[in-house]
């Protein structure tokens, strides 16, 4: 243990130094993130492939290729490409944004295999990708070698040679490739701008001025731009897609004329447009009328743009558009309703247990400072690794939710709470004795470094479970790469976390007696719930008959310790409470034992079984029956199917998801807002490749998490779920998201 407690800290300083170049770099894309490679389409008697390419990334013509040994293929027509001066290749042509492959094809079968060749890099970071080589099936259309259609040599051949370079769409016009429309809201003009695919618009060149007229307006509020590396102004920022502007109107008597000016290009043609101008007519009856309205206005327009994001999308947007502060503040609130969640509940026996340990010796500065060291451990690990999460997709936390690790965990917490009632001597050679009093000890207040280590250790196993507020800081540092922003978010949410750790373990060198019988008898207590989190956590990789025998076991022999079969004759009032407290655990202890020779499975309803008289019949026919898959393959197999359909994320480590299991998927309601839906799971337990690539599918880290598709396959992302949520609630959202 001495080992591990040096290992440990310098384990966790590692992470640290890892994490800190990617909070400073730009990420590399995966290379089929960068380069997407469509799905081939024929037309005509041509077999076209396309890539749609990321910003700041290239293909270089002359690596680009497509073959085929079960089709003849003419010569191959590539869309128009820009001539760069390559700092690898030299002189080259590249492509930017999407590229496009065609050829005319022979074939008599109506499906063949394509081989592409293709080779790109990343600009920004200077990096190039190995040479990619993918075979593709494709469909053909019947008789395609029939007639001149097709064939080589013919007059449709000849047109699609000359029209080689009317595979790209034609360049826009100006008004088309940048729509721009104005709008007054409360006391200043919204300008808009929903720019075409493969188009961007160019921050500084977007200006306001005054034609005619009094208004006095401000400055104009700009969006944040994208930094590119453009062929034509160097590095720059532009801006693509849908963005708004605000310009504040100050003071307006008369009527005045404001005038718009902003320029762009088409990056995929390497066009620019001139600079365009459009002008905006300001009367003060206009100004003050929308300045009455604008709020009902606003608010309308917010609520439903809020009604199209899922609640992680939601947090996640919260991060976006709202000041340091704002969002410090709001995730320190999330953290606070997180603290007593079965995921970090289980944590106050234990740092209560530290702070115990400490017998004499223990003052509040003492507890307070444990406690601080204990949190602050928890805090930046589970920031960290939220972080690492949403950089890499990997979720930390579920790599360590295996039955070795578990296991020894609940060994740890086991040997603890066998130091607390002193069993030592009774059960163990004397020299194994001193070696695990000596570990208890050190583990229970001895050190600094050992309550860092619980708290490092405890943010990793004890607590695996995805929250919304977890998930949203997660989106948000994966769609921007600001993980410095997210990491503060997930710092001060788990910081909320923390709080009621705190004051539990401050007020502890207050409250709870110095040395002597009372002592004892309060170790004795924490020992129980030490005992109690080692089943909770065995709970995720033993039998639930295994965990139930060991809660009953627990429940009676802790009532046979308070004086449940003793006599009270000429005993203290303070005997003869602790003898009723005793008697209820031994009644409940007796149920669960009861209830599971009956085949019970649930510990907190354990004669549920007896009701109807149905026996465990009973009890299966209340929980959903859900069809397991596995890969992403079976999950499209089951969409295809043409029926609803509600996918349940879930692991044998997720408590949050054995809560929705128990409370949520046994509740009527939720079974009639089901009722002509195809349930399946995934089974994410062991959290290998498959199971990662389906949650990556989705953007998820872990489960909890449902999903709902329509019957068409569509996910109906606004009622995604992540977390838990109690039956009302997910039967409200279950109906919202079929109706």
């Amino acid at each position: 243990m001495r080992l591990i407690q040096h290992l440990l800290p310098l384990l966790f300083g590692s992470l640290l130094l890892f994490a800190a170049p990617v909070i400073q770099a730009d990420e590399l894309l995966d290379v089929d993130e960068a380069f997407q490679l469509q799905t081939p389409s024929v037309d005509n008697g041509k077999l076209s492939v396309k890539w749609i390419i990321a910003d700041d990334y290239k293909l270089y013509k002359d690596k680009m290729s497509i073959t085929s040994n079960d089709l003849k293929l003419g010569e191959t027509i590539y869309s128009p490409a820009k001539e760069v001066d390559d700092a690898l290749f030299g002189k080259t042509e590249v492509y930017q944004h999407q590229a496009t492959l065609s050829a005319p094809y022979q074939a008599q079968q109506t499906s063949a295999t394509i081989t592409v060749k293709y080779q790109g890099c990343a600009d920004k970071i200077g990096v190039c990708y190995p040479p990619q080589t993918r075979e593709l099936k494709v469909d053909l259309p019947a008789n395609t070698s029939n007639g001149t259609a097709a064939g080589f040599g013919s007059l449709s051949e000849l047109n699609d040679l000359l029209s080689a370079n009317n595979d790209e769409p034609e360049l826009l016009e100006a008004d088309d490739a940048f729509k721009f429309s104005t709008q007054i809201n409360n006391g200043q003009i919204v300008a808009k701008w929903d720019i075409a695919q493969d188009y961007h618009l160019y921050q500084d060149k977007i200006k306001v001025k005054l034609l005619e007229g009094d208004a006095a307006v401000g400055s104009l509020q700009l969006p944040p731009a994208e930094t590119i590396d453009d062929p034509l102004f160097g590095k720059t920022k532009v801006y693509h897609g849908m963005i708004q502007a605000g310009l504040p109107i100050e003071a307006i008597s008369q009527s005045s004329i404001i005038e718009f000016e902003f320029q762009g290009c088409s990056a995929s043609a390497g066009v620019c447009y001139p600079p365009m101008r459009k002008t905006v007519t300001l009367t003060p009856d206009q100004v003050q009328a929308a300045s009455s309205d604008s709020a009902s206005r606003l608010a309308t327009a917010t609520v439903e743009n809020k009604d199209d994001l899922s609640e992680t999308d939601q947090i996640a947007d919260t991060l976006k558009n709202s000041s340091v502060w704002i969002v410090i503040a709001t995730f320190f609130i999330f953290g606070l309703l997180l603290a007593f969640t079965p995921c970090v509940f289980p944590m106050i026996p234990i740092l209560s247990s530290i702070i115990v340990g400490q017998g004499d010796q223990l003052t509040t500065r003492r507890a307070f400072v444990m406690s601080l060291v204990y949190v602050l451990a928890m805090s930046v690990t589970y920031t960290v690794a939220g972080v690492l999460a949403g950089v890499f997709g990997e979720n930390l936390q579920a790599a360590f939710q295996n039955p070795w690790i578990i296991g020894s965990f609940s060994v740890i917490f086991l040997l603890l709470a066998l130091s607390m009632f002193g069993f030592y001597e009774l059960q163990l050679p004397n020299s194994l004795q001193t070696k695990l009093t000596s570990l208890s000890n050190k583990q229970q207040g001895g050190t600094l470094t050992g309550v860092a280590i619980m708290g490092f250790l405890s943010a990793l196993i004890v607590g695996p479970c995805v929250a919304p507020p977890l998930a949203g800081a997660l989106i948000y540092i994966g769609q921007t790469g600001d993980a410095l922003l997210g990491g503060t978010a997930l710092f001060a949410m788990s910081m909320g976390m923390g709080l009621p750790l705190l004051l539990l373990g401050t007020s502890a060198g207050k409250l709870l007696p110095r040395a002597g019988g009372w002592m004892d008898g309060v170790k004795a207590v924490f020992g129980v719930m030490l005992i109690g989190v080692a089943i909770w956590m065995a709970e995720r990789i033993v039998p639930a008959e295994v965990t139930m025998l060991a809660w009953a076991l627990l429940f009676i022999i802790s009532a046979v310790y308070l004086g449940a079969f003793e006599s009270t004759a000429e005993k203290t009032g303070w005997f003869k409470l602790f003898k009723g407290f005793g008697i209820a655990l031994a009644l409940y202890g007796v149920m669960i034992l009861v209830g599971l020779l009956a085949g019970s499975h649930s510990m907190f309803q354990p004669l549920k079984v007896f009701q109807g008289g149905g026996g465990s019949a009973q009890q299966q026919s209340e929980h959903l029956n859900f069809k397991t898959i596995k890969s992403i393959e079976d999950l499209e197999n089951e969409l295809a199917k043409g029926q609803p359909v509600m996918l349940d994320f879930y692991a044998d480590w997720c408590v949050s998801c054995k809560e929705m299991e128990a409370l949520t998927f046994t509740a009527p309601q939720v079974h009639a807002a089901l009722e002509g839906v195809t349930l399946i799971q995934a089974d994410v337990t062991a959290n290998d490749d498959i199971d990662k690539a389906l949650m990556k599918k989705f953007g998820l880290i872990g489960p909890p998490a449902i999903l709902f598709f329509n019957s068409s396959g569509e996910e109906q992302k606004a009622q995604r779920v992540i977390g838990f949520k109690n039956a009302d609630t997910f039967s409200a959202i279950t109906q919202k998201a079929f109706e």
